[in-house]
């Protein structure tokens, strides 16, 4: 399962790095590893991270049209900023996911680490729809996600994933910088579908 868990994070940091840059083959490549890591995550019986990855193809599928079409007058779609209602319910809908996705985890399977792994994916899930969306916030969100999935990842053994997170939080103050230097200093409104 190594050589499939060393595959995935390469495919997976190449795909990061295209979205820091807001690079279209970002989602593409992203189908790919996410597939590859739901295999991975099977085996480690993480299983909440393992049903993530199916969220994370249908939300790569969205995010290549959204990107593409999503913008005004269907055309590219630009970075924005979140409205306040939009990051309140963010918040809310992941703490309140998590809980429920760990509680249910912990009673009907033997999964490892039900409530971490259950927090982690349910903003996981939260700051990927951000990220389809172009709002900036959603490389903070996986800044917090990140800092936690390292530790749960070294703690289960999956050495390779863990370092793969940690080049992560490189990767989303890269990507925290970078779209907020595509507004070019202007501070676009919060997009009305995200309100």
């Amino acid at each position: 399962m190594i050589s499939i868990e060393l595959l995935a994070v390469t495919l997976t940091l190449v795909a990061v790095y295209l979205t820091t840059r807001q690079v279209i083959w970002c989602w593409p490549l992203g189908m790919v590893s996410v597939t590859l890591y739901a295999l991975v995550f099977y085996n480690a019986r993480l299983y909440a991270d393992m049903g993530l990855q199916a969220l994370y193809f249908g939300l790569a599928v969205y995010g290549w049209w959204a990107w593409l079409h999503g913008g005004e007058e269907h055309g590219e779609l630009e970075v924005s900023l979140a409205s306040n209602r939009a990051r309140i319910v963010v918040v809310a809908i992941g703490a309140l996911a998590g809980i429920l996705l760990g509680y249910s985890l912990s009673r009907l399977t033997d999964a490892s680490l039900p409530f971490m792994d259950s927090i982690l994916t349910s903003f996981s899930i939260a700051a990927q729809w951000m990220q389809t969306r172009k709002l900036l916030e959603a490389w903070l969100v996986w800044l917090g996600v990140d800092v936690f999935y390292v530790g749960m990842f070294l703690y289960k053994g999956l050495y390779p994933t863990a370092g793969l997170y940690a080049v992560f939080l490189c990767l989303a103050v890269v990507g925290f910088v970078e779209w907020r230097r595509s507004m070019g200093g202007v501070v676009r409104q919060p997009e009305a579908e995200a309100a």
